[in-house]
């Protein structure tokens, strides 16, 4: 099931029609990180909207320090810079998260769901994860986007103890997955949902109820070391996930300290 298409940024570049992201396209065949590459052009004004694409990873890393592994050519391995980012991280996070999701929907002719903090959920499983890292230099926030999408991943792909939880667009989809199409959709669609996070972060909230997997549930969280219970009652793009705790308070959690138990 595995695709032979290989990422080119003349192809996704084509008739692209964004309005900051994807300026500049850097496509690796190895690099050890999308994201440490990318946050060296940030340090750079003139690379705003700059996107680093790879084929594989040497050194992919999820959120909490997780390793992020995929076989080559198997993924979309994406990493978006933002060299003057003045939105709040939750909200840039979320929108992300939007924009992510839409593309892997339209793609794969199914609608994809939001996991918070930083998982795309596809027909119950993931496919897809986020990793957003901030970095200050010379009075500039740059904000790095990390995106990693399963495409041509079989079943047999993943470790044992993954197959019940992770799919990929090939999986679920039934047909080879375009990877230049899809990182052309994921772009355009982050730059739309970017610019109306700048002007209007009451829509990126409401398509972010719409996709979530978690509002009206019970969860649980762990936040600096202590479990929190409740169920979830919506998200503030300043201060997080908001839960209804089962001590009757009301509580916000950030994502950059907060994890969902499983």
């Amino acid at each position: 099931m595995r695709g032979s298409d290989r990422l080119n940024q003349d192809i996704i570049k084509a008739n692209l029609g964004t309005k900051r992201i994807g300026r500049k396209i850097i496509v690796f065949s190895s690099t050890s990180s999308t994201n440490d590459v990318a946050a060296e052009y940030a340090k750079n004004k003139i690379n705003d909207g700059l996107v680093v694409l790879a084929e594989e990873q040497t050194k992919g890393r999820g959120r909490a320090g997780n390793k992020w592994i995929t076989a080559r050519a198997d993924s979309i391995i994406c990493s978006i810079g933002l060299s003057d980012c003045n939105l709040n991280p939750e909200l840039l996070s979320l929108a992300c998260a939007v924009a992510v999701a839409e593309a892997i929907g339209r793609c794969a002719k199914s609608r994809a769901k939001i996991k918070w903090p930083n998982d795309i959920i596809l027909n119950g499983k993931k496919i897809a994860g986020i990793l957003a890292e901030s970095k200050s230099s010379k009075k500039r926030i740059a904000c790095i986007i990390g995106i990693g999408i399963n495409c041509h991943q079989s079943i047999e792909s993943f470790p044992p103890e993954l197959r019940q939880t992770a799919t990929s667009i090939d999986i679920e989809s039934g047909t080879i997955c375009d990877r230049n199409s899809l990182t052309k959709r994921l772009l355009t669609s982050f730059d739309h949902w970017l610019e109306k996070a700048g002007d209007d972060p009451g829509i990126v909230i409401d398509h972010w109820k719409k996709l979530s997997t978690q509002l009206g549930h019970r969860l649980s969280v762990i936040y600096n070391k202590r479990k929190f219970t409740g169920h979830c009652i919506g998200i503030d793009p300043e201060k997080g996930l908001i839960l209804h705790l089962d001590s009757g308070a009301i509580r916000f959690f950030p994502a950059a300290q907060t994890s969902i138990q499983k």
